[in-house]
């Protein structure tokens, strides 16, 4: 049971939680707030990413891109605590349950949620798996911010008011920037061990300083487009001092050696994202 709460990730499961937040926030705002498709797409979120945990685990191994140099935080597959046959099975057991729960939001919105899932669940596995692995050519970037971002949010919204707003596309892309900037710390941390085993992150296509600039902007604009949706005096400082977080986590990054400082990136960036989403919560809720 442990090995399997290891391979789930469950520190990033934050990435899963906040988006939903945020749209149902969004839904609250707009008085129209359902409590039943809020946790539907909270269990979809959450069964989405541990299976795309389960298929990296599983997918890099196969490929030998978890080795005994890892720096990072060892994988259930690659340490021998799980088979990987039972880690295969394990992904497809995550997978089928997300469909399952995604099925039941069809009544709240549509045959389209049945593309957007189905979608889901076949971008969970080409992340690292299949002939065109998105991780491993320097795309998976995209699909974080997109589906576990904007999509994330927008789904959440539109289950619960029918709609799809400006804020929502903008709060999800906001959070989905900043979910990336974990991505960010792991390839800057593993970009020596990709390179060997031919992971043409973009931190490996172009730099550890193209992926320091990439987490000061992603951060920038996140805070951003906290101020363009609310321009008001809270929202100016609180990007502010969101930002200069993200910098303290940056130069963090930038001087890491050890594993164990490597995971305190990852761990003040897993903040970041809650931070993030807390600061779009109470400005939808017009808590300040």
């Amino acid at each position: 049971m442990n090995a399997w709460i290891l391979a789930a990730r469950p520190k990033t499961l934050v990435a899963a939680f906040v988006p939903v937040a945020v749209g149902t926030c969004l839904a609250v705002d707009a008085e129209a707030f359902k409590p039943i498709p809020a946790l539907l797409c909270l269990w979809f979120a959450f069964l989405i990413q541990i299976g795309t945990n389960f298929a990296n685990d599983y997918f890099d191994f196969k490929k030998g891109a978890d080795t005994d140099k890892r720096i990072g935080p060892k994988r259930a597959v690659a340490s021998g605590l799980i088979s990987p046959r039972a880690m295969l099975k394990g992904t497809i057991c995550a997978l089928v349950l997300a469909f399952v729960v995604g099925l039941r939001l069809l009544p709240y919105g549509g045959v389209s949620l049945l593309v957007v899932g189905l979608l889901s669940l076949l971008l969970a596995i080409a992340y690292t798996g299949g002939p065109f692995p998105l991780a491993y050519l320097g795309l998976g970037d995209i699909f974080v911010i997109l589906f576990f971002g904007i999509v994330a949010v927008v789904c959440t919204q539109y289950v619960q008011t029918g709609v799809v707003s400006r804020d929502s596309l903008l709060s999800g892309l906001s959070i989905g920037l900043v979910i990336n900037n974990l991505l960010v710390v792991n390839n800057y941390r593993d970009i020596e061990e990709d390179r060997l085993s031919k992971k043409k992150t973009l931190a490996v296509r172009f730099g550890r300083r193209f992926s320091s600039i990439q987490y000061f902007l992603q951060s920038l604009v996140a805070a951003s487009c906290l101020y363009y949706l609310h321009p008001d005096r809270i929202s100016f400082i609180a990007g502010l001092l969101f930002v200069i977080f993200c910098l303290y986590i940056l130069r963090r990054m930038t001087t890491a050696t050890t594993p164990i400082e490597y995971l305190k990136c990852l761990q003040h960036t897993s903040l970041s994202v809650l931070i993030i989403g807390i600061l779009f919560s109470l400005k939808f809720l017009r808590v300040v």
